[in-house]
């Protein structure tokens, strides 16, 4: 039998809301970051199947979450692709060499990085309840481009903007390596057992709407073609954030199964322009679940309102943050599953 948040997903509307958080698997839990000491570096972490598990599954050990989102990072397609990554204590990640000032071909794929991923999902998987709807994810093209153009993450993607412009050939043949490898690394963890997967855009709020058009609906487009031709079934959730008021066309033209909204979107406003029916999954803004107090529960009970009349999955707009308390959590918790629908 599936679980409520793959029903969900799938379109089915219930009296219940099922839920899973971004980044719940995380700096805010004292058990991962107990692990993480003992394990090492983050990419250590992720490339130790056995611990990439436990981290997996604390958070449902703990809250009962819906959904297990895989423990992993969107970097790991570009470090396939023969970038070398490394994550920087207080800086975040570095991809090197830099495709601003080196030729996509200078690089060497590693394929063999992904199968530690696939085993840790076939490892979680079968730490689940049928309950449970255990997610996979990839980054989106253009999110992961940034990082493989620019070699770290920057506020507004001014390199690779300026690339794109200034030779969309040559960036045009970055996305489209990073579109085909992504479809055989999704399709890895779903055959790996992934019931769902969801595409993170984290940067697509950075582009001028015909910009938006080509490098992120026209590549998201082309996975979602592209998987649903080898699992017509799969959910995917498509989260471009930041898009805005340009959500309802991502939403038409890639074709993806349910609409991930960050905070900055009016809930109101999402229920009343998205395609009729389509599962949303959000959008709690992450600053109140680290408030708490009656503000979060008011906050909740207007998404929850909003959405009331679809299939809605609840979750943040963007990640946990690392500080959050965990009676937040618990009060989140309490607030969604006592909600009377």
């Amino acid at each position: 039998m599936p679980g409520l948040l793959l029903e969900t997903l799938r379109g089915k509307r219930a009296d219940k809301v099922p839920m899973w958080l971004m980044r719940q698997a995380g700096r805010y839990l004292p058990e991962y970051r107990e692990l993480r000491a003992e394990k090492g570096g983050f990419l250590d972490l992720v490339y130790d199947a056995e611990a990439a598990t436990e981290v997996t599954l604390q958070p449902i050990k703990r809250f009962g979450f819906d959904g297990a989102i895989l423990f992993s990072d969107i970097l790991i397609i570009p470090y396939a692709m023969g970038q070398n990554l490394e994550f920087l204590a207080g800086e975040g990640p570095r991809l090197s060499p830099k495709l601003v000032d080196h030729a996509l071909s200078s690089l060497e794929a590693v394929p063999q990085r992904l199968d530690p991923i696939y085993e840790t999902v076939s490892r979680v998987k079968a730490g689940l309840g049928p309950e449970t709807t255990l997610l996979g994810f990839a980054g989106s093209p253009w999110t992961v481009a940034t990082y493989m153009v620019a070699g770290e993450g920057s506020r507004d993607q001014h390199e690779t903007r300026a690339m794109a412009y200034r030779d969309p050939a040559a960036f045009g043949a970055i996305i489209d390596a990073i579109v085909d490898l992504t479809v055989e690394y999704l399709s890895g963890q779903v055959d790996a057992g992934a019931e769902a997967v969801q595409i993170f855009d984290s940067w697509s709020g950075s582009l001028a709407p015909a910009e938006f058009e080509r490098w992120v609906i026209a590549p998201n487009a082309a996975i979602v073609s592209a998987m649903h031709a080898r699992y017509p079934d799969l959910p995917i959730i498509g989260f471009p954030k930041g898009a805005g008021e340009k959500l309802p066309a991502y939403m038409r033209e890639t074709k993806v199964s349910a609409a991930g909204i960050d905070e900055t979107v009016d809930p109101v406003w999402a229920a009343q322009n998205l395609p009729e029916g389509l599962p949303v999954q959000g959008n709690l803004d992450p600053l109140l679940l680290l408030s708490g107090g009656e503000a979060l529960d008011h906050a909740v009970h207007r998404v929850l309102e909003a959405f009331r009349d679809r299939p809605h999955v609840f979750n943040l707009g963007h990640g946990i943050g690392q500080h959050t308390p965990i009676a937040h959590v618990e009060q989140l918790i309490s607030a969604v599953r006592g909600w009377k629908g």
